[in-house]
């Protein structure tokens, strides 16, 4: 393959897993469904969690469907395109529709926290990895009832268990490793006001008005 295809191929999937992790389908299905915007009440973040609070279990799952399958498409997709299953390059895609959510360009770069947009992003490197992220997400959310919990949990243990299974179930990538870590950090930090919240004891739980 000649070299610039190349490099125009893989920035065309980088910029393409960018626009499609910039759709916000909290904001999408909250107008298609007649429901508030979803950042104008609540903790004022476009996801799942928050449009749950709207009184719409359906808008939520259906969030919650979409931001995930936002970030497995392109990560899927850029696998099976020739001469495009690079680790860089797969690494670059997650990374980048992991941004798209996070920085969404259609909605002034102010996006969600990222949470099942990473879990979709974790599903397309490795499915086991991204199952035992989101059963770790499921066992401190049904104990605590804190999705903020949850989510910090699963963000520390998803690099962990990349590295745990690398070499073993999957082949390890640095390059990928890394990616994993580079949205946990992300993750950690746009989480900090519920990780200060969770601390002070006024952290609302999964299904609550509040913020």
């Amino acid at each position: 393959m000649d070299v610039d295809f190349f490099v125009l191929q893989a920035l065309a999937a980088v910029v393409a897993a960018y626009l499609i992790g910039s759709l916000s389908f909290a904001v999408i299905v909250s107008r298609m469904m007649g429901l508030q915007d979803p950042r104008t009440y609540g903790s004022q973040n476009p996801g799942a969690t928050n449009v749950l609070r709207s009184g719409s279990k359906a808008a939520a799952v259906l969030t919650l469907l979409l931001d995930a399958v936002k970030g497995w498409l392109p990560v899927f997709w850029v696998q099976r395109l020739p001469g495009m299953d690079l680790d860089a390059v797969i690494a670059a895609c997650a990374l980048a529709a992991f941004a798209g959510h996070v920085w969404p360009v259609f909605f002034r770069f102010k996006g969600g926290k990222g949470v099942a947009t990473a879990a979709g992003v974790l599903f397309g490197l490795e499915p086991w990895l991204g199952l035992a992220t989101m059963a770790t997400w499921l066992i401190v959310a049904y104990f605590s009832r804190y999705s903020s919990l949850a989510a910090v949990a699963a963000a520390v243990f998803a690099p962990a268990f990349y590295l745990l299974g690398a070499k073993v179930v999957w082949s390890g990538a640095p390059v990928i490793a890394l990616s994993i870590g580079a949205m946990s950090a992300v993750l950690l930090y746009r989480h900090k006001d519920n990780i200060a919240r969770l601390m002070a004891g006024k952290e609302s739980r999964i299904g609550a008005k509040g913020s």
